[in-house]
C-alpha cells in the first residue's frame, strides 16, 4: 500500500526542553492510524508540526512524496484538520460556517454549494444548515467541526480528540462519521485519550512518550507482541502512566 505521507528524524524544542526527539513513520494511504500517548509525550506538537502549524527544528516530512517545506501548499490543499478544540464562527449559521472555510481552499460557485451541501449531510446537519452553532449541543458543534474540515474532500484528515466532551451516543455518531470518511477513501490520523475508540477503528497504533515513538503496529501485532488482552494495559506497561491523566 502507498505511503501518503512519510515523517523522518523529526524533532522540536522549546528552549532548553526537547519535546519531540526524532521520530520517523509512515502513514499508508487508506489507513486509520491512531496517535496514542500521555499528557506530555510529543503527539501534539508532532501532529502541529505535520499540518505546518508548527515549524520544525531537524528533520523531513513528505505528503505523497512532495516535501512539505518545498510544497507546503499541496500538502494544505489536500488536508484536513479537526481540531481539539471547537472552531466555528458563533455568529454564522452551520451552512456559511462550511462555505467559509470551503472557500478557502478554492472553491467558489455551484462546486462550493454541492461541497458545502455534501459535508452537512454527510454528518447529519444539512436541516439544521441555518441555525447558529450557540443552538447546537456538544455533538453537533463536533459533527460541524467536521464538516468545515472534510468540505475540500481531503486526502488526510487530522483528527485530535474530535470527541471530547460529548455524550456516548454523539460519540458513537462521529466515530461512525469517521468510518465512513475512510471507507470512502480517507486516510486519518486519530488521537484520542479514550482507549475503546482506538480498538474500534483505528488499523495502526503509534504509543509515544517523552518525545520518542515506543511502539507502533497493528492492534493484533502489539497484542501479540506483550500477550494482553487489551490495548489499554499495553499501554500502562509502556508507559507507566494512565492514558486519561
Amino acid at each position: 500500500m502507498e505511503c501518503i505521507l512519510k515523517v523522518n528524524e523529526l524533532e522540536k524544542s522549546y528552549g532548553e526542553r526537547k519535546a519531540v526527539k526524532g521520530i520517523s513513520f509512515n502513514v499508508k494511504q487508506g489507513e486509520i492510524l491512531g496517535f496514542l500517548g500521555p499528557n506530555g509525550a510529543g503527539k501534539s506538537t508532532s501532529i502541529n508540526m505535520i499540518s505546518t502549524v508548527v515549524n520544525y527544528d531537524k528533520g523531513s516530512i513528505f505528503f505523497l512524496d512532495k516535501e512539505v517545506k518545498r510544497n507546503e501548499n499541496y500538502l494544505k490543499q489536500n488536508l484536513g484538520v479537526v481540531p481539539q478544540d471547537i472552531a466555528v464562527f458563533t455568529d454564522l449559521s452551520a451552512y456559511n460556517n462550511v462555505k467559509f472555510f470551503c472557500s478557502l481552499y478554492g472553491f467558489s460557485g455551484k462546486e462550493l454549494r454541492k461541497n458545502v451541501e455534501e459535508a452537512l449531510n454527510f454528518v447529519g446537519l444539512w436541516d439544521r444548515r441555518k441555525d447558529l452553532p450557540s443552538e447546537f449541543s456538544g455533538g453537533m458543534k463536533r459533527r460541524l467541526n467536521i464538516a468545515c474540515a472534510i468540505a475540500h474532500k481531503p486526502k488526510l484528515l487530522i483528527m485530535d480528540e474530535p470527541t471530547v466532551g460529548i455524550d456516548p451516543q454523539s460519540r458513537n455518531n462521529i466515530l461512525e462519521t469517521v468510518k465512513k470518511l475512510n471507507e470512502n477513501g480517507t486516510t486519518i490520523i486519530y488521537t484520542s485519550h479514550y482507549m475503546e475508540e482506538v480498538e474500534n477503528i483505528c488499523t495502526n497504533l503509534i504509543i509515544m512518550d517523552e518525545g520518542t515513538i515506543i511502539e507502533e503496529g497493528t492492534k493484533e501485532q502489539l497484542k501479540n507482541k506483550y500477550s494482553k488482552d487489551s490495548l489499554e494495559e499495553i499501554f500502562l506497561q509502556l508507559t507507566g502512566k494512565e492514558l486519561r491523566d
